[in-house]
This record gives C-alpha cells, structure tokens and sequence, in this order.
C-alpha cells in the first residue's frame, strides 16, 4: 500500500477558505491529526443526531487511533443491531472528528458515508493506514 506523503496543512489552513473562530480551530486541529495520527480532537460541535446516534458516536470516541471494532461489538454494548449502529456511522455529520472510520464490519471494512466501495471506502481505508503509521 502507498502512503500519502503530501503535505496536507498548507492545503488545510489555505488563506482562500471562509474565516470564523470556529473554522480557524478546525484547521488547526485537522491539520494537527493530518500529521499525528494519535492528535485527539476537541472541538465542540453540535452533531445533532438522534439520542441513538448519539450513544454510537460517543462508543466512536472512545475508540483510540489505530484501533478498530466491530459494528457488533458496538451493538452488543448497546444492545442495538450491527445494521443500526451502521446507519448511525453513516449519518456522522463530522467524520474525522468523530471516527466513525475505526468501526468496521466482521469480515472487512464496512462502508464509510452510506457507501460500501468508490471513493468513500478509499477515505476509510486511507484514514486507518493513517493512524497505524508508526512514527
């Protein structure tokens, strides 16, 4: 597997994106997760979502960088269904910040944003090899 050796944060933090206190702490943070897989955010952001949805991403959060589980494991915690904390992966309004990306499914990957292969499960994949790097 090749690894992205291109240097994100200049990219990130570009002078032409829109400006407020909020997007500025985002650029920051994103950047520093870019070049430190185990960077843990904490930016205050209201996701919105269902109570359920709520109680998956909490279960994302605590999921260290370059570790995965299981959508069953994540069902059993809440005694839910492997499909339904998948449905609540895929509507994660901020992946990244919540990494969804570090529950998968039994036998592979799973899907990343309501996909299942393309793009999208490039992303995860990409975000995984990421947070294994060894520094």
């Amino acid at each position: 597997h090749t690894r992205c050796s291109r240097d994100w944060s200049s990219d990130v933090c570009s002078s032409d994106l829109p400006r407020n206190e909020i997007a500025e702490e985002v650029c920051v943070q994103l950047s520093s997760y870019l070049a430190d897989p185990a960077f843990r955010f904490s930016l205050k952001l209201d996701g919105g979502g269902t109570p359920f949805q709520r109680e998956v991403w909490s279960q994302m959060l605590q999921i260290q960088p370059g570790s995965t589980v299981t959508y069953g494991e994540v069902a059993r915690r809440l005694k839910s269904s492997p499909r339904a904390v998948g449905q609540a992966c895929g509507a994660n309004p901020v992946p990244i910040v919540v990494p969804c990306h570090r529950i998968i499914a039994n036998g592979g990957l799973g899907g990343f944003a309501h996909k299942d292969k393309g793009f999208p499960l490039n992303v995860k994949h990409w975000l995984l090899l990421h947070e294994q790097r060894q520094w």
